[in-house]
């Protein structure tokens, strides 16, 4: 086994040495190795995919840890197509979940760049988002119930497949999001929902971000809740994919601003999926939403277009040094909140490039900051990295928005989380830690500091 590809990051940006690396096959294992953790005095770093941005599935400095790795916890325990559920393992592979559900004519949504490779316990410990969130709602709306192994090494079975339990305090809410700082996820019950018969896809060019928005409330507006998804890309992103992650080029003949990638999709297979979104866009067009539009006619097409989307973490990371940013503000702010951080990042850090994506209909905007490669050592990136991080941030809480939608705190923003949190809101959380991992042994050093650390 390579243990530096566990003890690294994919983007290499974190690394930190652990005592070991273990790849548990059971719950049971888990719960074992927990018990030997605490008779030794060693940390646990929970680690699924190892896909995350923030550095939260790797090592600290300066700590005794070990590595648990579940990517071998990837049985499907029980599939309920009737309940639209299914329960499986944290090691799962969040497209072979996919794959599954499409078998019982059924979907699971949830969907990011990382499909081939994420992990359901990184999805839940992360609450991430991806593309379907506009319909569906984060990983925390997907998830039904939850068996987790705690930091005593107990194992709580919250598995339930239920919809509707009102059985006192609803406990799988503290372990989503939570990063693996309160236990190890081992396995999860899941919503499926049925099987989308017909989609359309298109890809549309516009000059302002306000008109993504108003495109976004017509589409609700008229077509019956079948908008799937809708990405906005700025022409800076298109240019880095272009270079980088797509050699078949812009489906859009002519240059804009700033684009969407859009999906209306249907589980009834008599809509005219494709028929409808021509229609509408044609409206659109004629009350000035949108300059161009180019409709996918076949599934090829639509695979080109959504190519875009879901290679740009890969497309930045070889254009250069990429500082990620995972910022949501109200949508209602979000015109502003671009003008405003898009400015002040060309005016004082004139050596970057300056690229946008994101999710409109939840206000959830990537702004990525691009240096080149040869900026410097591992110190210069680091302060270059601060700065970015600070400008944007400040930025989005200026506008009445999160330094984090999806991504997580992680390593990254440990330090910056008590700077944009209430005192009250940090006292809670590290109650809460506390109470569950008193000796402090689940992912040190993440999401939150404790006293002496």
């Amino acid at each position: 086994m390579d243990a530096d590809s566990y003890q690294q990051d994919w983007r290499a940006r974190y690394r930190g040495a652990a005592v070991a690396v273990a790849l548990p096959g059971s719950t049971e294992e888990v719960a074992a190795l927990m018990g030997v953790c605490r008779s030794f005095g060693v940390a646990v770093v929970p680690q699924a995919g190892n896909t995350g941005l923030t550095g939260g599935a790797i090592a600290p400095d300066g700590l005794d840890c070990l590595i648990v790795n579940v990517s071998r916890l990837n049985r499907v325990r029980h599939l309920d197509p009737l309940n639209n559920a299914v329960t499986l393992e944290a090691g799962c592979i969040l497209a072979d979940v996919r794959a599954l559900a499409d078998q019982h004519d059924r979907q699971f949504p949830v969907l990011l760049g990382s499909v081939g490779s994420c992990e359901i316990g990184g999805l839940i410990s992360t609450n991430a988002g991806g593309t379907g969130v506009l319909r569906y709602g984060n990983m925390r709306e997907q998830v039904l119930g939850l068996e987790v192994v705690l930091a005593d090494g107990r194992i709580w079975n919250g598995l339930k497949a239920l919809r509707k339990d009102n059985t006192g305090y609803d406990l799988k809410q503290l372990f989503i999001g939570a990063e693996g700082t309160l236990g190890i996820v081992t396995a999860a019950v899941l919503k499926l929902y049925p099987k989308l018969m017909v989609s359309a896809t298109a890809m549309v060019s516009m000059d302002e971000v306000g008109q993504a928005i108003a495109l976004l409330q017509y589409l609700q507006r008229t077509t019956g809740g079948r908008v799937e998804a809708f990405e906005l890309m700025s022409q800076s992103q298109l240019q880095i994919v272009l270079r980088h992650g797509s050699g078949s080029g812009s489906p859009m003949a002519d240059e804009a601003l700033w684009y969407v990638l859009l999906e209306l999709a249907d589980s009834a297979a008599d809509w005219n999926a494709v028929e409808s979104l021509e229609t509408t866009l044609a409206a659109a067009m004629e009350d000035g939403l949108i300059g161009d539009a180019v409709i996918a006619t076949d599934q090829a097409k639509a695979d080109r277009i959504w190519n875009l989307r879901h290679t740009i973490s890969e497309s930045n990371k070889r254009e250069g040094f990429t500082v990620s940013n995972d910022t949501s503000v109200p949508i209602s702010a979000l015109p502003e909140f671009i003008d405003r951080v898009t400015r002040r990042l060309q005016r004082e850090l004139p050596n970057a490039q300056v690229a946008h994506c994101g999710h409109v209909g939840d206000g959830n905007v990537h702004v990525i900051v691009v240096f080149p490669y040869d900026i410097g050592d591992a110190q210069v990136r680091e302060a270059a990295a601060h700065e970015a991080n600070t400008i944007v941030h400040q930025e989005s809480v200026a506008c009445g928005g999160s330094i984090s939608a999806e991504h997580g705190i992680g390593r990254m923003h440990i330090d910056r989380l008590p700077l944009y949190t209430s005192k009250v809101e940090l006292d809670l959380m590290r109650r809460v830690k506390l109470a569950l991992d008193p000796d402090r042994m689940m992912n040190p050093v993440k999401v939150l500091r404790l006293p002496g650390e």
